[in-house]
Order: C-alpha cells, then sequence, then structure tokens
C-alpha cells in the first residue's frame, strides 16, 4: 500500500504523545526488490531503548506515514512484523514525488516516520485456521508481514497457502523468502504466477484470479487474506465466493487517498467508515454492508 500526498510537509521533528509528530529514524539499509528497480524495501534502525515512541507496538496490516521532510508524505504498509525487533521495514514503490525521494535515500539518511495507523488483521480470529495468503504486485507487502508474524509463531495458526502473482519473475519481490525461507517452513506451500511468458519460467502463467481456479484451495477451516491493486481484489474475491468461501472470510487490505490518519480529514471515508481508522483491513462481508463509492 502506497500513497503520495505532496500536499502534506511534515516539519522534523519528535513527540512521541501527538501522533501527527514524525519521528526520525535512521536508514540501515536498502534493498532492490524488482529488476526494474522500482520496488525497493527501506530497512529502518528501531531501537525502542532509544526512541520512546509506540510506532513499534503494531500488529500485521498496519499503516505508517513514512517521509523525506520537506518532499511529503506517503501511508506505506509496514512490511515487517513486530515479533522481530531492531528493525522495521517498509516496501516502497517508485510512485510519486514522495516514493520517489525515498527512492534516494542510502545507509544513514533519515525519514520521518508516524504511526501506526488502522485496525491491522484480526490475529486472535485466525489462531487455529488455515491461511490463503493472496498477493499481487506490491500487495506483497503487508502479507508479507502476516506471515512472518504466522511462522514466528507457528503453533498458533494452521497451514498457510501463499499465492503471489507479478508482471513477471523479475517483478516478484522478496526472492530470498519465497524461494527458500517461506517453502522451507513447516506447512507452507508458495505458489507463483506472472501475467506472461517469460524465458526461464516454467511456472503458471496467468492472472492471480486464474490460478486461484486451477489450484482450488479448500475452503473449510480456512480464511483468505488478500491485497494488491482494485481490480485484482475485485476478481479474487469473486473467485473465492465461487471457490466457497464465505465473505467473512475473505479479508481484503483498502487502498484509498490517506492524508491524516486518523480520521480527521475525511479523505478516505467510505460512508461512515475512514480507511485509515476503521482499516485498511476489511472483510467481504463489512464491504458489503457500505456504499458502493470506492
Amino acid at each position: 500500500m502506497s500513497h503520495d500526498d505532496d500536499a502534506v510537509r511534515p516539519s522534523a521533528g519528535a513527540d512521541p504523545v501527538n501522533s501527527l509528530v514524525p519521528v526520525m529514524v535512521t536508514v540501515r539499509d536498502v534493498v532492490r526488490e524488482t529488476d526494474s528497480g522500482l520496488i525497493r524495501t527501506l530497512v529502518l534502525d528501531w531501537d525502542p531503548a532509544k526512541c520512546a515512541h509506540p510506532v513499534f507496538d503494531y500488529r500485521p496490516g498496519q499503516c505508517s506515514m513514512i517521509s523525506r521532510i520537506g518532499v511529503g508524505e506517503s501511508m506505506i504498509a509496514m512490511a515487517s512484523t513486530a515479533t522481530r525487533r531492531g528493525t522495521i521495514e517498509f516496501t516502497v514503490k517508485d510512485a510519486g514525488r514522495n516514493t520517489n525521494a525515498l527512492h534516494q535515500v542510502v545507509p544513514g539518511d533519515q525519514i520521518g516516520l508516524r504511526g501506526p495507523y488502522g485496525n491491522g488483521y484480526p490475529l486472535e480470529q485466525l489462531e487455529g485456521r488455515d491461511l490463503l495468503v493472496v498477493g499481487g504486485g506490491i500487495g506483497i507487502s503487508g502479507l508479507r508481514a502476516l506471515v512472518n508474524y504466522c511462522l514466528d509463531r507457528r503453533s498458533e495458526f494452521g497451514h498457510l497457502t501463499i499465492v503471489y502473482g507479478a508482471q513477471s519473475p523479475g517483478e516478484l519481490c522478496y526472492k530470498d523468502e519465497l524461494y527458500g525461507r517461506w517453502p522451507d517452513a513447516p506447512g507452507v506451500d508458495v505458489r507463483l504466477t506472472v501475467d506472461a511468458p517469460a524465458t526461464g519460467w516454467d511456472g503458471f502463467v496467468g492472472f492471480v484470479p486464474a490460478y486461484l481456479e486451477a489450484l482450488a484451495p479448500q475452503s473449510d477451516h480456512a480464511t483468505a487474506v488478500v491485497c494488491g491493486p482494485p481490480a485484482m481484489i475485485r476478481h479474487t474475491a469473486t473467485t473465492l465466493r465461487r471457490l466457497g468461501f464465505a465473505p467473512g472470510n475473505i479479508l481484503v487490505s483498502m487502498e484509498l487517498k490517506m492524508q491524516c490518519g486518523v480520521g480527521r480529514c475525511g479523505r478516505c471515508n467510505i460512508g461512515g467508515k475512514y480507511v485509515c481508522r476503521d482499516g485498511p483491513v476489511f472483510s467481504l462481508a463489512e464491504l458489503g454492508e457500505l456504499p458502493e463509492e470506492y
């Protein structure tokens, strides 16, 4: 999840009480995720002992505002999990003024961080259930946080099936995990697809919903968690319903323009709900009760 807002230009500072004031954090590493270079992961130093701020107390699915001071802010899902201390990670797609500025940072630079915002995934409801994790493009970033959280607390969750698609093999993110750490973990299946045939690719070719149709995952005792481009989410949700998943067992992460992060500016409201405050995670059943304005 990534949105630019060039109109919001925070000033440097740190206030552990005011959630609208960013704290400054240091970039430890920058990881180029894709061959195109359009997606990179920022690894930030995070030592709670040195910075008394609640931002590290987050759950998978929540978001934070990250900023290049004087340029703008972007609401982006945490790609890391609070079960792994010492760093906090954000995967950023170069899609606008602020995200482009974030792509220019190098280790040692500082960026602004405020949050976390939103509800995150209902972890207590997911305990004991099988999980079907479905991602498209950069939408895998918040899902990565959920997968690693489940692996760090493996006994609390059932089987994990990860279905992830991108335009081409080179545009798949987190290759070390996709091809190594995740499939090597107990009770985890990783299924990958790309949009079009590619040299050296012997996996599935086609969009994520078509791959789900071919895989036909079981809906009994399972919850599907989906994040990706809006069109992918819509078609995936339709496919999951056809495969027998109940609306309450399909969780999606919504993308709307978010500016304040605390439900005050009204930029991300859907009826009486605010994506930054009441979301970004909604069940399909919840979305069915909202007006069709998103």
